[in-house]
């Protein structure tokens, strides 16, 4: 697997269409980066994500973000995975 100079997989870049992927960085831009891999990731590039922020991490954020930010298939496999119950859920098709 190729990696930015920052060491992000660059076979993430379909993810990050509007990004310059060299230009994001793992500490700044982790949420951006948390989200877009466990939404669209494969098992290598979730392989290197579990690496890079660990699964307490993770877990937190899916917690916190991941119900609002994550399509709802991808949030209820990781919500499963990491064992959390009684997510907030979406309303509606526009929650907005």
């Amino acid at each position: 697997m190729e990696f930015t100079t920052k060491g992000i997989p660059r076979s993430l870049q379909f993810a990050f269409q509007e990004y310059d992927l060299e230009k994001l960085n793992p500490d700044e831009d982790a949420f951006t980066i948390i989200e877009r891999t466990l939404a669209y990731g494969n098992r290598a590039e979730l392989r290197w994500l579990f690496a890079r922020y660990g699964s307490a991490r993770l877990a937190a954020w899916v917690r916190e973000a991941g119900w609002r930010t994550l399509p709802r298939r991808r949030c209820g496999f990781w919500a499963s995975y990491f064992g959390l119950q009684n997510l907030p859920q979406r309303k509606g098709i526009w929650p907005y």
